[in-house]
This record gives structure tokens, sequence and C-alpha cells, in this order.
């Protein structure tokens, strides 16, 4: 895939002697947050945590996993509560339909969100799990550009579902300000791949993930803790240097205990060597991916013989989105590696044709009404969700 590299600033590589990465005492707890390395700081990390082989990778990312686990308090995973999930409201579009969903994670806390099918027949479906990103109506998953992404696959082939963020859209028994948002929302991630596993004719061996910004982080987070997803797209997030700016993404001590250190471009490496597209642009954290994250992937894929399963589209004049021009690099990468018709959604000029895949009104596609209202068990407010996630 053709990347772009023009408008990219050169990264000087600097050794880590010469660069102070806040050693903090043993004992410390500490949260990496926001741009808590600078773009030399997290250059130097990942320069010095290139492996010298295969085996050394594999014994840091067992450390990173654990560390991670460890970090959002997830050791072990909370039993599934054995209510059945709730699918309502079908409609019939262009090739696809779409329905409403909600279902328990934890005792009395759902998850809210849309499930998007192939109106044609087919022995077997891929599955894509799309996360959504930060933004400042909370509206998530009821944004055009997640709606286009996730329908438009849909007409590809694909079983796709979308849900919320905790105190996003129809999620709105606690707030998205949650102390341990972040462990939330990776049981959420987890039961949201069960759920769609479930599903008539899903191909457990072909499961997808992709959203952007914190949608983003939720992709390469679960897809390096869950082998069971096996093509990662993770949107205008990976970087060296930044951690994430919000609670649901670096508010629990993933990245740094006693002498431990990580950062998310090492996390998202476990991806490897299942297929990795890194989207990136030139108006975030993202603008020296080409230079600094990609080449340290392509060093971990190469360990594995597998380099042509890594590759980035970086698009320097664009912002922090998950806009057409990334929706149009994703769509040929998805179909590769999931066996999607990409042929079925080309237009005269073969570009993807987002236009039969329509935006909806929240109405239409919201999980709780007066015919199926928030159950009576829902749990309310951060203080009693919050104990949900202390219950061993």
């Amino acid at each position: 895939m053709h990347r772009i590299l023009s408008g990219i600033c050169p990264v000087v590589f600097l050794c880590l002697s010469s660069i102070s990465l806040r050693a903090q005492p043993e004992s410390q707890t500490v949260l990496c947050q926001g741009s808590f390395f600078s773009e030399a700081q997290g250059a130097a990390f990942l320069q010095a945590h290139v492996p010298g082989g295969l085996a050394a990778w594999q014994l840091r990312s067992a450390e990173i996993a654990g560390h991670v686990r460890a970090g959002m308090q997830l050791l072990s995973l909370p039993a599934r509560p054995g209510t059945a999930p709730v699918i309502h409201s079908r409609k019939v579009m262009n090739g696809y339909s779409v329905e409403n969903v909600f279902f328990e994670t934890l005792p009395g806390f759902y998850l809210t969100g849309n499930l998007y099918r192939p109106l044609k027949p087919q022995p077997a479906y891929a599955g894509i799990l799309c996360p959504h990103g930060h933004d400042d109506k909370q509206e998530g998953r009821f944004r055009e550009q997640t709606q286009k992404r996730c329908a438009t696959l849909a007409r590809m082939g694909a079983v796709v579902f979308s849900w919320d963020m905790v105190g996003y859209g129809d999620s709105r028994q606690c707030t998205h300000t949650l102390e341990k948002a972040l462990k939330l929302q990776t049981i959420n991630s987890i039961r949201a791949l069960d759920f769609l596993l479930a599903q008539p004719g899903v191909d457990s061996n072909r499961i997808g993930i992709t959203g952007e910004s914190g949608g983003g982080t939720q992709a390469f987070l679960l897809t390096a803790l869950d082998p069971r997803i096996r093509v990662s797209v993770p949107v205008v997030m990976i970087s060296a240097h930044f951690f994430g700016g919000c609670t649901c993404e670096s508010g629990m001590p993933i990245h740094h205990q006693g002498s431990f250190q990580t950062d998310n471009a090492e996390i998202a490496a476990l991806t490897a060597p299942r297929p990795l597209l890194m989207i990136s642009d030139g108006d975030d954290w993202t603008k020296n991916t080409p230079l600094v994250e990609y080449p340290f992937m392509q060093q971990i894929y190469a360990l594995f013989g597998q380099t042509g399963h890594v590759q980035n589209v970086h698009l320097p004049k664009d912002k922090h989105d998950y806009g057409p021009s990334k929706r149009q690099a994703m769509y040929p990468f998805m179909a590769k590696y999931l066996g999607l018709d990409l042929k079925a959604v080309l237009d005269q000029n073969g570009l993807v044709d987002e236009g039969p895949s329509v935006t909806l009104g929240q109405g239409a596609l919201a999980a709780f009404n007066d015919k199926y209202p928030l159950p009576a068990n829902a749990v309310m407010g951060n203080e009693q969700v919050a104990r949900l996630l202390e219950t061993p």
C-alpha cells in the first residue's frame, strides 16, 4: 500500500542514555497520560526496545501483555452474565440491514450498539468490530463516519458490530469519567467480540477490528490481549510518545509498573504477525508514524518473516478523524485479509462508493425505547458501576 511521506519532519533517534524517561521509584504507581514522552523520547524508547530475535520478542510481548492485564486489573475476566442479548428494530437498507442491540457485560451493566448484516446470503461471514472515538457531543456510534464504515463493510459481506463507549450514545449508566473506564471498556470489548462470534454464520477465523482515536486504543488493546482478532486497523492513534488523553485509555497503570515501562506502539506490536494497518495523519500524535512507529513495527514483523502483513497509510494533510480518505485506505485492507467483496462497492473510478450506506438518526438506532426499555436491574451512577468493577 502506498505511503505518502511528504510534509513529515525527520525525527532524530537518540539513545536512551541521553534522554530521561522519567524513571520512578519501584513502588510508585505511574499513569502515563497524554504526551508523557516527548517525540524524541518516544523514538528513543522504541529504538532501545527493538528485540534481538524472535525469542526475545516473545518474552517481551508476554511481559507487556501481563503488565497490561495487571494494570487494568483484568488478570482474570469476570463471569459473563447468562442473559440473552436483545436484538430488535431491524431496518432493511440497500444491501445491508441494521439492528439495535443491548446485552449485559456485567450483572446490571448493559452494552449498547448496532449490528449490521449483509443482505446477500453467504456460506460464512467475516465479522468486524467497530469501536468509535471521542467527540464533543458524545454521539459515538451515531456519527456519520461510524455509520458509513459499518454499513459499507456490511455491503462488502461482513457482519459488523458497533457499540458505545461508556457515557456515550445510549450508554448512560455512568459517565465517561469513571475512574476505571479502561477496565470496563476492555470488558465491553471482549464481550462485544463474544457477541459477534455468536452471530449465525460468522467465521471465527475471519475477525477484524477497526476504530479511530479512543476507538483505535480499544482496537489495538483488544488485538494485543485477544488472539481471536485476526486483522487490526487502528486509526490515528498508535504513537510512541502519546499514551492517550482520556481515562478510558490511560487512567490505569497499564504502561508503567515498578521498573516496567512500555508505550502504545509496543502494545500494538503484539498484533504481530497478524495483519495490521496503521493509518496516520499529519495533524496529531501520529505525524511521525512513517519514520518512527512504522519502521519499528516492520522490525517486529520481520522476526516472523511477515513484513508484508504490516502497512502504513500516512495522510499528511489529513486531520484527526475517521474521514473518507482513511476509510478508503481501510476497505481494501479488510477485503484482502478477511475475504470481503470489494468489487461489490466500487464505483467506475475504482473507489469505494459509500453513497448507498445511509446515515440514520439517533432515534432509529437507539438501543432503548418505549418497547425495549433499560432493564430494571440496571445499576445507575458512577459509584454503583464502580462497585461492579471491584467484584472478584
